[in-house]
């Protein structure tokens, strides 16, 4: 697949080929029943399509090395077909060691092309937020991207800290983070708030649930109802008894 002499643009052509062929004639039509927006698929089931790249991976890196596969993912995530951002994911799922600085300030440029929560998910949860959680540091992005129009960049703040929120690494940037996004009225930012403030309380209750109580009057419901599934539900009520949105 990746000879010496071939390019990541002709790998990536030879993968939109095999995707293009390989997906059910029928999945298209269920995967648009979970988005609002228009999504084209070429109707690969997840764990299919993560098999699929997994083994184009392990071709790619016979061949040549991280690099050369990083930039053929770069390629398949320039698509509009949805089967062709989540493959370019799978091609570099898992090897955040492998992956540096530069590396992070290349999949911040794939949250212009977002087209779906599916692939900000796959790009964000599966990608950046592991980076983010080896590296904290890098979590001080999240606040210049709850401050954009975009809504798949402040999606993108909440998370990419999931993964270190699961460690107990970034209760603080929560913390600030939820507060500059509590008014938010996009249900994709709204969801993306709930996840986060849910692994952070499933992980660290001790500090979260205080700080659910001190928001609850000001913070939307379907965000307190999201932070709170995890929660003993003794607890869950008393959070949610007193809301007004």
């Amino acid at each position: 697949m990746a000879s010496p002499d071939a390019r990541p643009e002709d790998v990536a052509a030879q993968i939109r080929t095999l995707l293009k062929g390989g997906g059910s004639a029928e999945h298209p039509a269920g995967v648009q029943w979970f988005f609002k927006e228009e999504i084209k698929s070429h109707g690969w089931y997840t764990a299919d399509l993560r098999r699929a790249m997994r083994r184009c991976r392990k071709e790619i890196l016979r061949e040549r090395d991280f690099s050369f596969l990083v930039q053929v993912a770069d390629q398949l995530f320039s698509g509009s077909i949805l089967d062709e951002k989540v493959a370019a994911v799978f091609l570099l799922e898992n090897l955040h060691a492998q992956s540096g600085d530069r590396e992070f300030k290349l999949f911040e440029t794939w949250l212009d092309r977002i087209s779906s929560w599916a692939d900000h998910d796959a790009l964000v949860h599966d990608l950046i937020a592991p980076m983010m959680a080896v590296k904290p540091a890098r979590a001080k992005v999240v606040f210049r991207w709850a401050k954009s129009k975009n809504r798949w960049h402040r999606r993108a703040a909440c998370v990419a800290m999931i993964r270190g929120s699961r460690a107990r690494i970034f209760f603080p940037e929560t913390v600030r983070l939820s507060n500059m996004l509590i008014a938010d009225e996009d249900d994709m930012v709204q969801k993306g708030l709930g996840w986060l403030l849910r692994e952070t309380a499933k992980y660290d209750a001790k500090r979260t649930v205080p700080y659910l109580m001190k928001i609850r009057a000001r913070a939307p419901r379907l965000v307190l109802r999201t932070a709170c599934e995890t929660l003993p539900t003794t607890t869950r009520k008393r959070i949610l008894q007193i809301t007004h949105k």
